[in-house]
């Protein structure tokens, strides 16, 4: 895992050396081990490597072929990067490291730009061609890796992180009002776009070629979700076992010391369990929890780290630091991703990172197993909607608004009143709606009048899920949402959270649930055998472990990585969000009426309301804003 850098200059001038060394160290923390550039004239690339295969300084990038013709600059991992080198060989092609990096150079050099569909991995990477002049950015197909750009009519910049491209002083920090806007109801910014103007993300399974004439961005890969033709319970059970089993071997080729992170939850207990079976001696396993009883899910991790006989490290989170912890997240993440479970995901990489140099995680099976409760709650809509909307609107919607605020984790009064304000809406956008944070007219209220006006005609809902609710083509409601989910919400949050909290401990983390074969798998699966009989979540995944895992571990509700956010907003971060939203702090942006956020935060600390989520997104924002936007004016 690494962090790279680029320029391409389309005016020819000759690439600046100095920015290009400034941009590569502006990533060190994601490659503390070694660096490197290359530069040929117009066209320079940078990298910062943390050594995980090949650990000899013959690994060190930028990577040439024979010749010295092509370069390329990469961050990932390339899992058949074995059986690739192996088939290379017998076309001819001589090597100089035993590293997947080459293995790429030289798949281009035989396939050219269809060398993507031979990678099996996570990356993203840039290739300069000297001999045809051109460069090529790509990104893997799920999103793991980041890839971020900056054009003008001169040049091209590009890196792992938004800070390789701000070290050019020539790039403007001003805020995307659009991207405000959508950051606002979902607490992280959707690609292409970013939080700063004029500067974009490559999507997942998206290519770009790179010449004097300008750029060209393509796809290379999409999710098609086509049923196979009926089959039995245990073809689909017997596969998906194979598969991911497979996948998790693959991910286990590593030349330094791994481990896993064990939540407790399915997810992460079914790959400690595979895990613990393909290797040979005990699997080091990582758990963070909490002194918050409903929170904290210790023993449940404890008990699969014994069923599996680990060697498990936990800690337990306190908030007594989180006012010094903040902004340095917010730094990592360059964006006000404002997903609170970046905190213990920033604790539990720290933890690893003390023993290991690579994890596993169970993120992404939520995506394509069907485990998030808004699946089973689309069906409840239906069911909901056939109540008269009088007896909805005069009798139900004031009992749930009445509900006692509670601090407690997924409590049921915030499942509730979630619940009937969503259903209101037809299944999908409901979807969407469960888990926004400010809707469109609360977003109306917030703004000043200047921002309101700049931001007419913004509906979130229809410039994000409903396009790719459109673009599914997809009958099944169920495999819709999840088209949806996996292709949006995974990479534009959970992914994110987990690449920049990890990277910054220097820690490498896998994903065996998105190894491209499984995902293409599990869309030819019959939704019934994700979701059964409309309730039961994770079906199939959960018949393949029930043999492997404790019942206990099976058949729990799921909890998710959540923070106690509310109560201590309530409590020990009082006087820090009073801090960060002051009234002169509001101002200063000039995007909000401090008297919105005031009446918010008000009703908060009083407990007729629980706006936990929206006080974390705007505190998020406003330490974004201070740290990358306002010593800048």
């Amino acid at each position: 895992m690494c962090g790279i850098t680029g320029i391409y200059r389309f005016d020819g001038s000759n690439v600046d050396c100095s920015l290009l060394k400034q941009m590569t160290d502006a990533v060190t923390h994601r490659g503390p081990d070694d660096e490197g550039q290359n530069i040929d004239k117009n066209a320079g690339l940078g990298h910062r490597r943390l050594s995980i295969i090949d650990l000899s300084c013959r690994g060190r990038q930028p990577i040439s072929n024979e010749d010295g013709s092509i370069w390329i600059t990469y961050n990932g991992e390339i899992y058949n990067y074995r059986e690739l080198r192996d088939s290379l060989i017998q076309k001819g092609h001589r090597f100089n490291t035993d590293t997947d990096t080459e293995v790429i150079v030289h798949a281009y050099e035989e396939y050219g730009l269809d060398c993507l569909q031979y990678l099996k991995g996570m990356f993203s990477f840039a290739i300069w061609d000297s001999t045809n002049k051109k460069m090529f950015l790509a990104r893997d197909r799920l999103g793991i890796k980041p890839l971020f750009y900056y054009r003008d009519e001169n040049k091209l910049l590009f890196g792992s992180e938004i800070k390789c491209i701000l070290c050019d002083p020539g790039v403007p920090h001003n805020v995307n009002l659009k991207a405000l806007h959508h950051f606002l109801s979902l607490n992280y910014v959707p690609a292409p776009l970013t939080l700063f103007e004029g500067i974009y993300q490559i999507m997942p399974g998206q290519y770009m070629l790179v010449t004097i004439d300008g750029i060209d961005i393509r796809n290379y890969w999409d999710i098609r979700f086509i049923e196979s033709s009926k089959k039995s319970l245990h073809y689909y059970e017997d596969t998906l076992d194979q598969i991911l089993k497979r996948s998790i071997e693959r991910m286990l080729v590593s030349d330094v010391p791994f481990g896993v992170f064990l939540s407790g939850g399915l997810d992460s207990s079914t790959v400690t369990y595979y895990m613990s079976r393909i290797l040979k001696k005990p699997v080091k396993t990582f758990s963070i929890g909490f002194e918050e009883e409903s929170y904290n899910e210790l023993h449940k991790a404890q008990i699969v780290a014994d069923h599996c006989g680990t060697e498990h490290h936990e800690q337990v989170i306190r908030p007594d630091h989180l006012e010094k912890l903040l902004p340095e997240l917010v730094w990592h993440a360059d964006e006000p991703l404002a997903d609170a479970s970046m905190v213990p995901m920033y604790y539990l990489s720290e933890l690893a990172s003390k023993h290991v140099k690579m994890a596993l995680c169970g993120d992404g099976a939520d995506e394509i197993f069907a485990g998030y409760e808004t699946y089973p709650a689309y069906y409840a809509v239906k069911t909901y909607q056939a109540i008269p909307r009088i007896i909805r609107e005069k009798v139900v919607l004031p009992i749930v608004n009445n509900l006692p605020v509670s601090d407690k984790k997924i409590s049921f009064d915030y499942r509730a009143k979630r619940f009937v304000r969503g259903a209101e809406y037809d299944p999908e956008k409901a979807h969407y709606y469960w888990r926004i944070i400010f809707d469109e007219n609360d977003k109306q209220k917030m703004y000043t009048d200047s921002v309101r006006e700049k931001t007419a005609g913004l509906d979130t809902y229809e410039q994000t899920y409903a396009q790719y609710f459109q673009k599914s083509d997809v009958k099944n409601p169920i495999d819709r949402l999840l088209y949806a989910d996996t292709k949006f919400y995974l990479p534009n949050d959970m992914l994110v959270k987990v690449d920049r909290m990890s990277m910054a401990h220097s820690l490498e983390v896998r994903v065996p649930f998105l190894d491209h074969e499984l995902v293409e798998y599990m869309a030819t699966v019959p939704a019934s055998l994700k979701l059964k009989n409309y309730t039961t979540k994770k079906y199939l995944l959960k018949r393949i472990v029930r043999n492997k895992l404790p019942k206990k571990i099976i058949h729990q509700k799921k909890q998710g990585f959540n923070l106690p956010v509310g109560l201590w907003i309530k409590t020990y971060l009082k006087d820090y969000v009073y801090q960060v939203l002051s009234d002169e702090q509001i101002k200063d942006m000039g995007y909000f009426r401090s008297d919105f956020i005031n009446k918010l935060m008000s009703d908060h600390l009083s407990g007729r309301k629980d706006n936990g989520y929206q006080i974390w997104g705007l505190m998020t924002l406003s330490l974004w804003w201070e740290k990358y936007i306002s010593r800048d004016q």
